[in-house]
């Protein structure tokens, strides 16, 4: 399966230190060989790079982890392949635009007998289950609501029973983004982090590398994290239901679908 990874925050940050950790998982630390890619979206500026090889053997991921690059929605994604040849096309970020905004998703997982009818600018340009559930997912969104956006919470009470739908073909553990939100939904394995001050020191799981998060944040920052599996030591990651949906916005949680078994004992 492959790993995700994504930070929401108040203000621009880097997630240099955590990405570095994150690219030792496409190959060095686990097995997910089969491209890697990250994206960087702050509102109007979205930049996607993805490259068709191991993110532990790559001088560009080497360099996203070394270097700080300042967004306000980083998504990252290490594959191995369940479905679909290795190449560029089926490495995910994928991206597409709708209502004026730019779109960036990634998944974790296998869906199986998932073919819906994607029509128009919604239509996948590689083999991959993953990029058919983004195309149909923003296909929906088109349809129901035009060019005429919702807010968050109104757009996510609007995603939740679609993605519990993807969710009967198989493992669906996604995330999705437009710059000004990420929107998270966890079937089997996913984690979150708030960080807010007072900061401390914190470990990577994936290599012998600390840092004290306070030499790198300020009294006003305020960051979400989500990875398929916790990417530290000494913090408090929480791991999501399945079925369970989060919503964060400028590192805050917005909105909250609690999982499905929760629901049921409602």
């Amino acid at each position: 399966m492959c790993e995700l990874f994504a930070l929401n925050s108040r203000l621009p940050a880097a997630a240099n230190f955590s990405l570095r950790g994150f690219a030792a998982r496409g190959g060095r630390t686990a097995d997910h060989v089969d491209g890697w890619g990250v994206a960087f979206h702050d509102g109007e500026r979205c930049e996607v790079v993805v490259e068709d090889r191991p993110a532990a053997e790559s001088d560009l991921a080497s360099h996203y982890g070394r270097h700080p690059v300042q967004a306000g929605n980083i998504i990252a994604h290490v594959r191995k392949a369940t479905q679909g040849v290795r190449s560029v096309e089926n490495c995910h970020p994928f991206r597409r635009s709708w209502g004026g905004r730019t779109w960036v998703f990634a998944h974790n997982g296998d869906l199986k007998d998932f073919q819906p009818g994607l029509t128009g600018a919604f239509t996948p340009a590689g083999q991959t289950d993953s990029e058919r559930a983004f195309c149909w997912l923003m296909q929906r969104l088109q349809l129901r609501f035009g060019t005429n956006l919702p807010d968050w919470p109104e757009l996510a009470a609007t995603l939740t029973p679609w993605l519990h739908e993807i969710a009967e073909h198989g493992r669906f553990n996604m995330l999705l983004t437009d710059g000004r939100a990420l929107l998270a939904h966890a079937s089997t394995r996913l984690h979150w982090l708030r960080r807010q001050p007072p900061f401390g020191h914190v470990r990577l799981r994936d290599g012998d590398l600390s840092v004290d998060l306070a030499t790198l944040n300020g009294p006003l920052d305020c960051m979400t994290l989500v990875a398929t599996e916790p990417l530290t030591h000494d913090e408090a990651w929480q791991a999501f239901l399945p079925g369970e949906v989060r919503v964060f916005e400028r590192g805050d949680c917005v909105f909250l679908r609690e999982g499905l078994a929760a629901q049921a004992a409602a």
